[in-house]
């Protein structure tokens, strides 16, 4: 598939780099953008070949800048509700895919830029990035789920704080509320990232989308629905292939010989 706006970079290991590439525009967000996420989202999910994906931005300035103010100026209830809409849908699909997604952040990660990171499952973060959801300044709210996820990363009370301030956040300080996992030299972000996903598949390549469908499911649910999804989960890990390689590899003291059943 060919993208207008992002550059894919796919590596033998499995894992794929995805570059969000405006950077006259500090990699801002517009439709075409959120286009090729979704479609982004959807070529992953349909490669087996592709077993991670890495989301950066191009330059060394923005992760993503926000949305674009231009086109943003244009819109009207309706239309904004669309938009909303179809930005929601594909951060949504990048964070239900059952691949580890990372983020790494090498600079701003406002608005539009901070609600795709925090859809990531795991957010790396170089020390010059700056994080914020600015859309009160402009009379606008996040559209594409930062009122939702920011509290369930960094709580409420500091979401709101956050929210309703438009107050940005260095990467230290995104590191110690929970924002980020970790923050990494600049020179070693993709580095990280690559290393971090190939940490991850060197697992068992069910377990780990079993992780991901459960964290997923049980986050909106109660404590005992939760436990209750967790264990459906945990049944069908035990029947599968991979358990029964993996337990034998530990109990033989050999490496895991994994293939995703």
């Amino acid at each position: 598939m060919a993208y207008t706006t992002l550059l894919l970079e796919r590596s033998p290991d499995g894992i794929a780099v995805a570059t969000i590439n405006r950077p006259d525009k500090l990699n801002a967000l517009n439709g075409a953008v959120i286009a090729d996420l979704a479609q982004l989202a959807a070529d992953v999910a349909g490669d087996p070949e592709t077993r991670a994906l890495i989301l950066t931005g191009a330059g060394e300035k923005a992760f993503v800048a926000g949305a674009d103010i231009g086109e943003l100026a244009a819109v009207d209830g309706d239309a904004g509700r669309d938009l909303a809409t179809r930005g929601q849908a594909a951060f949504r699909a990048l964070e239900r895919l059952e691949k580890p997604v990372i983020a790494a952040v090498n600079g701003f990660a406002l608005g539009g830029g901070c609600e795709l990171a925090m859809a990531c499952h795991v957010r790396l973060a170089s020390p010059n990035a700056k994080f914020g959801q600015p859309e009160v300044k402009l009379g606008l709210i996040p559209g594409y789920g930062g009122t939702v996820r920011l509290p369930r990363l960094v709580g409420r009370g500091r979401a709101t704080e956050l929210l309703l301030s438009a107050r940005m956040v260095g990467a230290e300080e995104a590191e110690r509320i929970g924002l980020v996992n970790r923050v990494v030299e600049a020179g070693t972000l993709l580095d990280e990232a690559r290393a971090l996903a190939a940490t991850m598949l060197g697992m068992g390549p069910l377990a780990i989308a079993l992780c991901l469908r459960t964290i997923d499911a049980a986050l909106d649910a109660s404590l005992d629905d939760g436990l209750a999804i967790e264990a459906t989960a945990f049944g069908t890990a035990c029947a599968s292939d991979d358990k029964a390689e993996g337990t034998a590899a530990f109990l033989e003291k050999r490496a895991p010989v994994f293939h995703g059943r």
